[in-house]
């Protein structure tokens, strides 16, 4: 297997897209052939990021009483998940968020909103003006996650400063009618397009623990590369009670490694973030993100869900000597 994953690496770095069938194989790898599979990982990382990782913080800036049903999410109004639910946060809220991101070092900062979209008025008159606000005050490069986008919408936030939006497929074309039926996957690919051709770069990934497939991991990835994303933000289920997932079984954290190391074989040169869950799936194998080819990872707190102490990230990162710098 040694020969074979040597041959993998040849081949992407000369460009060539591993098929369907290698990337079902990369995701079956076991033992001792996962320290060859991660020794590869970390050398395309390393060819295109050197020990450079960036990391990201967020703000749930509006919160709960979403009328998507994705199986997964605590904010949906039609599961029961007990969370906090709070209308969009005023700017002066924001643009703090943004200033203590800056002073933890995090330069790459997210404003996320519950819902399907954001509409034209006050809301989105409200998020223009924190965007201007942190782009004129701060160092900080924001990113927004507000649903979906059209195009109106996508130049208005591009115009007011967000560098990234960020909108997630959440998984593979295939599985997700299983997971959402309030909207389409064409709208989702639509929103990716719509945020880049307004100028702003994108990131977006998927959660991964959904119930999807091995082929179906492959076919997100397939996707995000197809659609020339600039970032991939990697999630794994954390399931909440009062929600459809609730019962469903953790991912162990060698499958989270090789889910990493499959986007870094098939995205080599994108930044891949590890996100949501990796403390709850991972565990004591966090620190192996950056040996499987993650090139950042999510600090502070997430949307429902308390995050690790930030202190102990930095740490992580200090002792796998690698560098903290910008990378969104």
């Amino acid at each position: 297997m040694e020969a074979t994953i040597r041959r993998w690496t040849e081949r992407v770095l000369d460009g060539e897209v591993l098929t369907i069938e290698e990337g079902l194989a990369l995701l079956q790898l076991q033992g001792a052939e996962l320290g060859y599979l991660f020794a590869a990982a970390q050398s395309l990382r390393e060819r295109f990021f050197g020990r450079d990782m960036g990391l990201c913080s967020i703000i749930n800036a509006k919160s709960g009483h979403c009328r998507e049903d994705c199986a997964f999410c605590a904010q949906s109004a039609h599961h029961q998940a007990e969370v906090p639910v709070y209308p969009l946060k005023q700017v002066a809220e924001i643009v703090a968020g943004a200033r203590r991101a800056e002073e933890q070092g995090c330069r790459c900062f997210g404003i996320v909103t519950s819902g399907s979209r954001i509409e034209p008025g006050e809301e989105l008159d409200r998020l223009l003006a924190a965007l201007r606000e942190i782009r004129a005050t701060t160092a900080v490069r924001p990113s927004a996650s507000l649903g979906l986008l059209d195009r109106d919408c996508a130049l208005a936030l591009a115009e007011a400063g967000c560098v990234t939006y960020h909108h997630n497929l959440e998984t593979a074309r295939s599985f997700f009618p299983h997971i959402c039926t309030t909207h389409d996957y064409e709208q989702d690919v639509a929103t990716v397009r719509a945020a880049r051709e307004a100028g702003m770069k994108v990131c977006c990934g998927g959660i991964f623990g959904l119930g999807e497939s091995l082929e179906q991991r492959v076919e997100l990835a397939l996707t995000l590369r197809e659609l020339e994303v600039d970032s991939v933000p990697l999630n794994f289920l954390v399931p909440v009670p009062g929600t459809p997932l609730a019962s469903m079984n953790a991912l162990t954290p060698k499958d989270c490694l090789r889910i990493i190391a499959l986007h870094r074989f098939l995205l080599p040169d994108r930044h891949i973030s590890v996100c949501g869950g990796r403390e709850t799936n991972l565990r004591e194998y966090q620190s192996w993100i950056f040996l499987a080819g993650a090139s950042g990872m999510m600090v502070g707190n997430y949307l429902t869900r308390q995050g690790r102490d930030f202190a102990a990230d930095l740490q992580m990162i200090r002792d796998g000597e690698l560098n903290h710098v910008e990378l969104c």
